[in-house]
């Protein structure tokens, strides 16, 4: 059949049809989920920018109907439980996903652990954050005190651990074998084949993996509800409860207080501003390993 016959025919009618339709319906799609978030950054820009201010970093949260106050005491707290998370979790995360990709390969091991991190990779953070509390509560038997930044830094580091060990997993897989049997052949041990060369090859991929486990648990409110719980007052013992910024957006977002309501815009602003940084710089140093 020639060209021109087949383009005639009504199968290549029918298939033009379909494709148009379905490259409608395409279309249609973007516009709904462009329109949604536009709507949404709209909102955040015009009601998160005016209450960005100096007061916000330097005030505690105001009590109820107080005007002014900031949110210094959930900024710090936040920061500490997640630089906490940060620091449990990168030796943790990169030396599994060292074991997966270097030692385990394909055992019967690896295959079960990669299996249970990917359900953790899509675990409820509610359910995480209950984990740790009863974890504090009965495993450590410490009662009371299971509301606590400890508590809520474990969480949180539990919700960032499969995120840096399935990228540490990925990217060391991708490593040429040619260049491990070359630093083996030439008399390297294998430990220090995987530091000199593996590690070095890799480290941009493991490095934005990391950045972005940081930018998911900065926002992350539900396991520090039954964990950190929050604090009214500025406090930097970890074994204590302690404010954070997701929490008390909740708390105040809720509120019929205006001066609530704006303080959890700012706050909202921050963690978006935050997040919108740590993007940036992956894509910054995923361009620059190219």
């Amino acid at each position: 059949m020639q060209i021109q016959d087949f383009m005639n025919s009504s199968l290549y009618k029918r298939r033009q049809r379909i494709n148009a339709i379905m490259l409608t319906l395409t279309a249609v799609a973007v516009v709904i989920g462009l329109v949604w978030l536009v709507w949404i950054l709209w909102s955040l820009l015009s009601k998160g920018l005016p209450a960005l201010s100096v007061n916000l970093f330097t005030h505690n949260q105001p009590t109820m109907g107080e005007e002014g106050g900031g949110l210094k005491n959930a900024i710090v707290g936040s920061l500490m439980m997640v630089g906490t998370a940060t620091l449990i979790t990168t030796p943790v995360g990169i030396l599994a996903g060292t074991y997966l990709a270097e030692y385990g390969r394909n055992n019967t091991l690896t295959r079960v652990v990669r299996f249970v991190n990917d359900i953790l990779l899509s675990a409820p953070s509610i359910t995480i954050g209950m984990f740790a509390f009863i974890l504090f509560y009965f495993g450590l038997g410490l009662g009371g005190h299971a509301n606590s930044g400890w508590s809520g830094s474990i969480a949180l580091a539990i919700v960032m651990l499969p995120v840096v060990v399935r990228t540490t997993d990925d990217m060391l897989k991708l490593v040429p074998n040619g260049l491990r049997e070359a630093a083996v052949a030439l008399g390297c041990p294998y430990w220090k084949m995987i530091f000199m060369i593996c590690y070095r090859s890799a480290k941009t991929g493991m490095l934005t993996g990391l950045l972005l486990g940081i930018a998911r648990i900065f926002g992350e409110t539900a396991p520090l509800i039954v964990t950190a719980v929050g604090n009214n007052f500025f406090s930097t013992d970890m074994s204590q409860r302690m404010a954070s910024l997701p929490k008390v957006i909740l708390d105040f977002a809720m509120s019929p207080d205006d001066n609530w309501r704006t303080l959890a815009w700012g706050g909202a602003m921050l963690i978006t501003l935050f997040v919108l940084f740590i993007n940036i710089s992956t894509r910054a140093i995923a361009a620059r390993g190219k």
